[in-house]
Protein backbone atom coordinates (compact mmCIF):
# COMPACT_ATOMS: atom_id res chain seq x y z
CA UNK A 1 0.00 0.00 0.00
CA UNK A 2 1.41 3.43 -0.83
CA UNK A 3 2.02 5.75 1.67
CA UNK A 4 -1.05 8.80 2.01
CA UNK A 5 -0.42 12.02 4.19
CA UNK A 6 -3.93 12.76 3.66
CA UNK A 7 -5.57 10.06 6.06
CA UNK A 8 -8.27 12.01 8.07
CA UNK A 9 -8.95 10.61 11.21
CA UNK A 10 -12.89 10.21 12.41
CA UNK A 11 -14.06 11.61 15.53
CA UNK A 12 -13.96 8.41 17.86
CA UNK A 13 -10.22 8.27 17.05
CA UNK A 14 -9.33 11.92 17.41
CA UNK A 15 -11.10 11.60 21.04
CA UNK A 16 -9.30 8.22 21.70
CA UNK A 17 -5.91 9.43 20.68
CA UNK A 18 -7.02 13.26 23.31
CA UNK A 19 -8.34 10.91 25.98
CA UNK A 20 -4.75 8.52 25.92
CA UNK A 21 -2.88 11.47 26.29
CA UNK A 22 -4.76 12.73 28.91
CA UNK A 23 -3.71 9.37 30.86
CA UNK A 24 -0.33 10.36 30.14
CA UNK A 25 -0.69 13.42 31.56
CA UNK A 26 -2.09 12.03 34.53
CA UNK A 27 1.39 10.56 35.48
CA UNK A 28 3.26 13.64 35.96
CA UNK A 29 0.64 15.81 37.10
CA UNK A 30 0.09 13.39 39.89
CA UNK A 31 3.88 13.20 40.58
CA UNK A 32 3.44 16.79 41.20
CA UNK A 33 0.35 17.29 43.47
CA UNK A 34 2.57 14.46 45.57
CA UNK A 35 5.54 16.66 45.56
CA UNK A 36 4.36 19.63 46.56
CA UNK A 37 1.19 18.44 48.89
CA UNK A 38 2.43 20.84 51.29
CA UNK A 39 3.80 23.51 49.78
CA UNK A 40 2.25 26.54 48.31
CA UNK A 41 1.03 27.42 44.65
CA UNK A 42 4.66 29.12 43.70
CA UNK A 43 5.94 25.87 44.38
CA UNK A 44 3.56 23.50 42.68
CA UNK A 45 4.35 25.69 39.56
CA UNK A 46 7.90 25.25 40.30
CA UNK A 47 7.60 21.33 40.33
CA UNK A 48 5.36 21.40 37.51
CA UNK A 49 7.77 23.90 35.65
CA UNK A 50 10.70 20.87 36.35
CA UNK A 51 8.95 18.29 35.43
CA UNK A 52 7.98 19.99 31.80
CA UNK A 53 11.33 20.84 31.21
CA UNK A 54 12.76 16.99 32.32
CA UNK A 55 10.34 15.67 30.34
CA UNK A 56 11.22 18.43 26.96
CA UNK A 57 15.10 17.17 27.44
CA UNK A 58 13.56 13.40 27.12
CA UNK A 59 11.31 14.37 24.33
CA UNK A 60 14.83 15.94 22.21
CA UNK A 61 16.50 12.94 22.70
CA UNK A 62 13.89 10.46 21.87
CA UNK A 63 13.55 12.68 18.77
CA UNK A 64 16.76 11.96 17.65
CA UNK A 65 16.08 8.07 17.93
CA UNK A 66 12.91 8.24 15.76
CA UNK A 67 15.17 9.99 13.27
CA UNK A 68 18.07 8.09 13.51
CA UNK A 69 16.15 4.77 13.66
CA UNK A 70 14.43 5.97 10.51
CA UNK A 71 11.16 6.39 11.99
CA UNK A 72 10.25 9.96 10.94
CA UNK A 73 7.40 8.03 8.71
CA UNK A 74 6.71 5.01 10.57
CA UNK A 75 3.00 6.22 10.28
CA UNK A 76 3.03 8.48 7.27
CA UNK A 77 -0.38 10.88 8.12
CA UNK A 78 -0.58 13.19 11.36
CA UNK A 79 -1.39 13.16 14.22
CA UNK A 80 -2.38 9.59 14.24
CA UNK A 81 -1.95 6.19 12.16
CA UNK A 82 -3.38 5.66 9.07
CA UNK A 83 -6.37 7.88 10.76
CA UNK A 84 -6.09 5.41 14.23
CA UNK A 85 -5.36 6.05 17.75
CA UNK A 86 -2.13 4.06 17.71
CA UNK A 87 -0.06 1.41 15.56
CA UNK A 88 -3.05 -1.06 17.28
CA UNK A 89 -5.78 -0.02 15.38
CA UNK A 90 -3.30 0.40 12.10
CA UNK A 91 -2.15 -3.21 11.67
CA UNK A 92 -3.86 -4.13 8.34
CA UNK A 93 -2.31 -0.90 6.87
CA UNK A 94 0.87 -1.13 8.46
CA UNK A 95 1.46 -4.92 7.49
CA UNK A 96 0.02 -4.02 3.91
CA UNK A 97 2.45 -1.11 3.66
CA UNK A 98 5.46 -3.46 5.48
CA UNK A 99 4.70 -6.22 2.77
CA UNK A 100 5.21 -3.69 -0.10
CA UNK A 101 8.14 -2.49 0.67
CA UNK A 102 9.71 -4.49 3.38
CA UNK A 103 12.72 -2.33 3.69
CA UNK A 104 10.91 0.49 3.37
CA UNK A 105 9.98 3.42 6.26
CA UNK A 106 6.59 1.65 7.12
CA UNK A 107 7.23 -1.39 10.08
CA UNK A 108 5.42 -1.93 13.13
CA UNK A 109 8.17 -1.04 15.66
CA UNK A 110 9.20 2.51 13.51
CA UNK A 111 4.94 2.69 13.62
CA UNK A 112 5.20 2.65 17.23
CA UNK A 113 8.52 4.57 17.58
CA UNK A 114 7.30 7.36 15.73
CA UNK A 115 3.62 7.30 17.26
CA UNK A 116 5.44 7.04 21.28
CA UNK A 117 7.25 10.45 20.26
CA UNK A 118 4.21 12.02 19.66
CA UNK A 119 2.32 11.02 22.20
CA UNK A 120 5.36 12.42 24.11
CA UNK A 121 5.36 15.68 22.42
CA UNK A 122 1.47 15.99 23.51
CA UNK A 123 2.22 15.47 26.82
CA UNK A 124 4.80 17.99 27.05
CA UNK A 125 2.10 20.49 25.31
CA UNK A 126 -0.46 19.44 27.86
CA UNK A 127 1.91 19.93 31.09
CA UNK A 128 2.74 23.51 29.43
CA UNK A 129 -0.87 24.65 28.79
CA UNK A 130 -1.63 23.53 32.45
CA UNK A 131 1.21 25.48 33.37
CA UNK A 132 0.14 28.35 31.69
CA UNK A 133 -3.47 28.45 33.56
CA UNK A 134 -1.67 27.74 36.68
CA UNK A 135 0.81 30.62 35.86
CA UNK A 136 -2.15 32.68 35.11
CA UNK A 137 -4.67 31.87 38.06
CA UNK A 138 -1.42 32.87 40.56
CA UNK A 139 -0.12 36.57 38.48
CA UNK A 140 1.64 39.02 40.52
CA UNK A 141 1.53 36.21 43.58
CA UNK A 142 4.89 34.42 42.14
CA UNK A 143 8.39 35.46 40.21
CA UNK A 144 7.53 33.80 37.04
CA UNK A 145 5.20 36.28 34.64
CA UNK A 146 2.05 34.40 32.87
CA UNK A 147 3.10 35.83 29.83
CA UNK A 148 6.24 33.48 29.91
CA UNK A 149 3.91 30.47 29.63
CA UNK A 150 1.71 31.48 27.41
CA UNK A 151 4.61 32.32 24.65
CA UNK A 152 5.89 29.15 25.72
CA UNK A 153 2.50 27.13 24.84
CA UNK A 154 2.55 29.24 21.51
CA UNK A 155 5.89 28.30 20.77
CA UNK A 156 4.83 24.59 21.24
CA UNK A 157 2.21 25.08 19.28
CA UNK A 158 4.40 26.24 16.28
CA UNK A 159 6.57 22.91 17.01
CA UNK A 160 3.97 20.68 16.69
CA UNK A 161 3.00 22.34 13.39
CA UNK A 162 7.04 21.33 12.28
CA UNK A 163 6.08 18.10 13.75
CA UNK A 164 3.18 17.68 11.04
CA UNK A 165 4.79 19.02 8.34
CA UNK A 166 7.99 17.19 8.75
CA UNK A 167 5.81 13.95 8.10
CA UNK A 168 3.66 15.64 5.07
CA UNK A 169 6.07 16.74 3.64
CA UNK A 170 8.42 13.33 3.54
CA UNK A 171 11.05 14.56 5.57
CA UNK A 172 11.93 17.94 4.31
CA UNK A 173 15.37 19.00 5.48
CA UNK A 174 14.69 22.02 6.14
CA UNK A 175 11.62 21.56 7.90
CA UNK A 176 13.38 18.69 9.90
CA UNK A 177 16.17 20.70 10.81
CA UNK A 178 13.65 23.89 11.69
CA UNK A 179 11.81 21.47 14.14
CA UNK A 180 15.44 20.33 15.69
CA UNK A 181 16.01 24.12 16.26
CA UNK A 182 12.48 24.69 18.17
CA UNK A 183 12.82 22.14 19.89
CA UNK A 184 16.05 23.42 21.74
CA UNK A 185 14.54 27.01 21.94
CA UNK A 186 11.71 25.47 23.80
CA UNK A 187 14.31 23.77 26.08
CA UNK A 188 16.24 27.08 26.60
CA UNK A 189 13.18 28.84 27.18
CA UNK A 190 11.73 26.08 29.92
CA UNK A 191 15.60 26.90 31.86
CA UNK A 192 15.21 30.50 31.35
CA UNK A 193 12.14 30.14 32.92
CA UNK A 194 13.56 27.76 35.76
CA UNK A 195 16.25 29.97 36.97
CA UNK A 196 13.63 32.80 37.26
CA UNK A 197 12.74 31.06 40.51
CA UNK A 198 16.11 31.48 41.85
CA UNK A 199 16.50 34.29 44.40
CA UNK A 200 19.64 35.98 43.50
CA UNK A 201 20.90 36.08 40.22
CA UNK A 202 25.00 35.45 40.17
CA UNK A 203 27.11 38.73 39.52
CA UNK A 204 29.47 38.08 36.54
CA UNK A 205 32.14 40.18 34.66
CA UNK A 206 30.39 41.80 31.32
CA UNK A 207 33.75 39.87 29.26
CA UNK A 208 32.43 36.59 30.69
CA UNK A 209 29.10 37.41 29.73
CA UNK A 210 29.78 38.25 26.61
CA UNK A 211 31.47 35.21 26.41
CA UNK A 212 28.47 33.20 27.38
CA UNK A 213 26.16 34.67 24.50
CA UNK A 214 28.84 34.06 21.92
CA UNK A 215 28.84 30.54 23.24
CA UNK A 216 25.25 30.44 22.92
CA UNK A 217 25.32 31.69 19.58
CA UNK A 218 28.61 29.27 18.31
CA UNK A 219 26.50 26.36 19.47
CA UNK A 220 23.04 27.43 17.87
CA UNK A 221 25.14 27.74 14.62
CA UNK A 222 26.61 24.09 15.02
CA UNK A 223 23.58 22.80 16.23
CA UNK A 224 21.84 23.79 13.40
CA UNK A 225 24.85 22.35 10.72
CA UNK A 226 24.34 19.17 12.91
CA UNK A 227 20.58 19.34 11.99
CA UNK A 228 21.49 20.05 7.97
CA UNK A 229 24.29 16.72 8.15
CA UNK A 230 21.52 14.22 10.11
CA UNK A 231 18.65 15.39 8.29
CA UNK A 232 20.42 15.08 4.60
CA UNK A 233 22.11 11.75 5.80
CA UNK A 234 25.49 12.99 5.65
CA UNK A 235 27.27 11.37 8.50
CA UNK A 236 28.82 9.18 6.07
CA UNK A 237 29.57 10.72 3.41
CA UNK A 238 33.22 11.54 4.88
CA UNK A 239 35.28 8.31 6.00
CA UNK A 240 38.10 8.24 8.34
CA UNK A 241 39.71 11.09 10.47
CA UNK A 242 41.04 13.49 10.62
CA UNK A 243 41.08 12.81 6.30
CA UNK A 244 37.68 12.85 4.79
CA UNK A 245 37.72 9.82 2.23
CA UNK A 246 41.27 9.51 2.04
CA UNK A 247 42.06 13.44 1.44
CA UNK A 248 42.67 16.80 3.51
CA UNK A 249 40.65 18.96 1.49
CA UNK A 250 38.19 16.64 -0.38
CA UNK A 251 36.25 17.70 -2.95
CA UNK A 252 32.87 19.56 -2.19
CA UNK A 253 30.12 21.52 -3.14
CA UNK A 254 28.60 24.15 -1.22
CA UNK A 255 26.26 25.35 -3.44
CA UNK A 256 24.30 22.22 -3.80
CA UNK A 257 24.99 20.52 0.13
CA UNK A 258 23.59 23.73 1.41
CA UNK A 259 20.96 24.60 -1.38
CA UNK A 260 17.92 25.01 1.52
CA UNK A 261 15.00 24.65 -1.10
CA UNK A 262 15.34 21.47 -1.63
CA UNK A 263 13.53 17.81 -1.13
CA UNK A 264 15.12 15.25 0.57
CA UNK A 265 18.14 13.79 -2.02
CA UNK A 266 17.68 16.71 -4.25
CA UNK A 267 19.25 19.65 -4.84
CA UNK A 268 16.21 21.75 -5.95
CA UNK A 269 16.11 22.24 -9.90
CA UNK A 270 20.04 21.46 -10.11
CA UNK A 271 18.67 17.73 -9.79
CA UNK A 272 19.99 15.38 -7.01
CA UNK A 273 22.36 15.37 -4.23
CA UNK A 274 25.49 14.43 -5.17
CA UNK A 275 28.70 12.91 -3.06
CA UNK A 276 30.71 15.99 -2.93
CA UNK A 277 27.42 17.86 -1.85
CA UNK A 278 27.01 15.52 1.00
CA UNK A 279 31.09 16.14 1.95
CA UNK A 280 30.62 19.80 1.88
CA UNK A 281 28.05 19.42 4.62
CA UNK A 282 29.51 17.24 6.16
CA UNK A 283 33.03 18.94 6.37
CA UNK A 284 31.23 22.36 7.32
CA UNK A 285 29.93 20.50 10.44
CA UNK A 286 33.28 19.17 10.96
CA UNK A 287 35.60 22.35 10.50
CA UNK A 288 33.03 24.69 12.47
CA UNK A 289 33.33 22.43 15.47
CA UNK A 290 37.04 23.45 15.95
CA UNK A 291 35.86 26.70 16.29
CA UNK A 292 32.96 25.78 18.58
CA UNK A 293 34.65 23.32 21.04
CA UNK A 294 37.56 25.98 21.36
CA UNK A 295 35.04 29.00 22.42
CA UNK A 296 33.69 26.60 24.57
CA UNK A 297 36.36 25.33 26.86
CA UNK A 298 37.57 29.08 26.75
CA UNK A 299 34.28 30.54 28.21
CA UNK A 300 35.02 26.83 30.64
CA UNK A 301 38.53 28.04 31.65
CA UNK A 302 36.80 31.55 32.27
CA UNK A 303 34.12 29.73 34.65
CA UNK A 304 36.32 27.82 36.46
CA UNK A 305 38.73 30.70 37.45
CA UNK A 306 35.18 32.35 39.17
CA UNK A 307 35.40 33.02 42.73
CA UNK A 308 31.59 31.62 42.64
CA UNK A 309 31.35 28.27 43.43
CA UNK A 310 28.27 27.76 41.36
CA UNK A 311 29.93 29.00 38.38
CA UNK A 312 32.97 26.69 38.98
CA UNK A 313 30.74 23.75 39.01
CA UNK A 314 28.94 24.96 35.93
CA UNK A 315 32.24 25.39 34.22
CA UNK A 316 33.25 21.95 35.23
CA UNK A 317 29.95 21.03 33.37
CA UNK A 318 30.52 22.91 30.56
CA UNK A 319 33.72 21.72 29.84
CA UNK A 320 32.95 17.67 30.06
CA UNK A 321 30.46 18.73 27.47
CA UNK A 322 32.51 20.03 25.22
CA UNK A 323 35.12 17.14 25.29
CA UNK A 324 32.57 15.03 25.05
CA UNK A 325 31.25 16.19 22.01
CA UNK A 326 34.12 16.12 19.33
CA UNK A 327 34.41 12.16 21.05
CA UNK A 328 30.70 10.77 20.39
CA UNK A 329 31.06 12.78 17.09
CA UNK A 330 34.09 10.99 15.89
CA UNK A 331 32.75 7.64 17.11
CA UNK A 332 29.92 7.94 14.34
CA UNK A 333 32.08 8.41 11.12
CA UNK A 334 34.68 6.04 12.74
CA UNK A 335 32.46 3.21 14.58
CA UNK A 336 30.19 3.65 11.09
CA UNK A 337 27.21 5.47 12.95
CA UNK A 338 26.79 3.67 15.80
CA UNK A 339 22.72 4.54 17.29
CA UNK A 340 24.20 5.21 20.73
CA UNK A 341 26.97 7.10 19.86
CA UNK A 342 24.52 9.56 17.66
CA UNK A 343 22.29 9.35 20.98
CA UNK A 344 25.24 10.96 23.11
CA UNK A 345 26.01 13.34 20.25
CA UNK A 346 22.28 14.96 20.25
CA UNK A 347 22.09 14.33 23.78
CA UNK A 348 25.16 16.46 24.31
CA UNK A 349 24.26 18.99 22.25
CA UNK A 350 20.86 19.74 24.77
CA UNK A 351 23.27 19.67 27.53
CA UNK A 352 25.30 22.59 26.13
CA UNK A 353 22.41 24.50 25.28
CA UNK A 354 20.51 23.31 28.97
CA UNK A 355 23.97 24.81 30.33
CA UNK A 356 24.63 28.04 28.66
CA UNK A 357 20.97 28.87 29.24
CA UNK A 358 21.26 28.20 32.75
CA UNK A 359 24.27 30.19 32.78
CA UNK A 360 22.92 33.12 31.13
CA UNK A 361 19.55 32.98 32.76
CA UNK A 362 21.10 32.73 36.64
CA UNK A 363 23.56 35.43 36.21
CA UNK A 364 24.14 39.49 35.73
CA UNK A 365 26.65 41.91 34.99
CA UNK A 366 28.56 42.77 38.36
CA UNK A 367 28.30 46.51 38.89
CA UNK A 368 31.38 48.45 38.08
CA UNK A 369 32.63 49.91 41.55
CA UNK A 370 33.63 53.07 42.11
CA UNK A 371 36.99 54.57 41.57
CA UNK A 372 36.26 58.11 43.58
CA UNK A 373 36.58 57.58 47.54
CA UNK A 374 34.00 59.91 49.04
CA UNK A 375 36.16 61.65 51.93
CA UNK A 376 34.44 62.00 55.46
CA UNK A 377 33.83 65.45 56.56
CA UNK A 378 35.20 66.65 59.58
CA UNK A 379 32.75 69.17 61.13
CA UNK A 380 35.17 71.34 63.64
CA UNK A 381 33.13 73.63 66.30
Amino acid sequence: MAMNSTIGMDFAALFRLTLLVLLMVVLPLGYVWWRTRRAGPQSRLAVLLAVTLFLTFDLIVFGAFTRLSDSGLGCPDWPGCYGSASPVGAQMDIHAAQTAAPSGPVTTQKAWIEMIHRYLAMTVGALIAAMTVMAWNQRGRNRLSPWWPTLTLVWVLAQGMFGKYTVTLKLYPAIVTLHLLGGLILLAVLVWQREMFQTRRLPCPSGLRALLVLSLALVAVQVSLGAWVSSNYAVLACSGFPQCNGAWWPEMDLGRGFSVFQGLGETGAQGYMTLPALVAIHMTHRLFAIVVVSGLLLTSWHLMRSSDSSLKRKGKVLALLTLAQPATGLSTVILGWPMLAALAHSAGAAGLVFVLSSLLASTQVKPRKSNQQVKPISVTA
